[in-house]
């Protein structure tokens, strides 16, 4: 019996500085990616989200990313860059698909909902974007320093958000993070970019979220 590919094969991507990537992420993996300013970790994260011109291949359940639909493509694979769109000035316009999960979970109140998208702040605004891409039920998330804005409590309320949800429906992520202590509780993976490429590193005085 020939064994499954895994759920994200990155093949020789190249994207201006970066490459050439080679990586293979399996179901409920989460790899965190660290490395200095400008080093190319949003670059990376936007070619495999097929965002940005770039060469090599990606593949989803062994799926090139050119025979599925570019929608389907960003939906089942999720990115969230560090500053959010909004489009609607209402913030329940954005979530037609309802909340992934109660807003209490990662410091909310539901009457959030009801305000206009200009009077968030940014560690709202954050928030509430991981929430939208939650919503889509993507496969694999790409999260670009998805707690920079917020403080410790918050931060752990995201923390355990996303790793219940990698648990429950066996997703991916690859999480860009330059907090040692959050690589320690949420990561079973480790790399820094440096000149381009991905070196892996040990998780020192791992602590998994329970």
């Amino acid at each position: 019996m020939s064994k499954a590919p895994p759920l994200l094969q990155i093949n020789m991507l190249r994207r201006l500085m970066i490459g050439p990537v080679t990586l293979a992420v399996d179901e409920g993996d989460c790899l965190c990616v660290s490395g200095a300013s400008g080093s190319g970790k949003s670059l990376l994260l936007r070619a495999i989200a097929d965002l940005d011109p770039h060469e090599g291949q990606v593949l989803l359940q062994g799926e090139p990313a050119a025979v599925i639909p570019a929608d389907a493509w960003r939906t089942r694979i999720g990115l969230l860059p560090p500053e959010s769109s909004w489009w609607l000035p209402q913030v329940k316009n954005h979530f037609r698909n309802g909340m992934p999960v109660p807003l209490d979970h990662i410091g909310l109140s539901g009457d959030i909902l009801e305000q206009p998208v200009a009077r968030l702040s940014s560690g709202e605004k954050q928030r509430l974007a991981l929430m939208r891409l939650l919503s889509n039920r993507p496969q694999v998330l790409l999260l670009d320093e998805p707690t920079a804005n917020l403080d410790p409590d918050n931060t752990r309320r995201v923390e355990r958000v996303i790793t219940e949800y990698r648990r429950a429906h066996k997703a991916a992520v690859i999480w860009v993070s330059h907090d040692p202590g959050q690589i320690t509780r949420v990561a079973n993976r480790y790399y820094e970019m440096r000149e381009g490429g991905l070196q892996a590193r040990d998780i020192e005085g791992r602590q998994w979220l329970n």
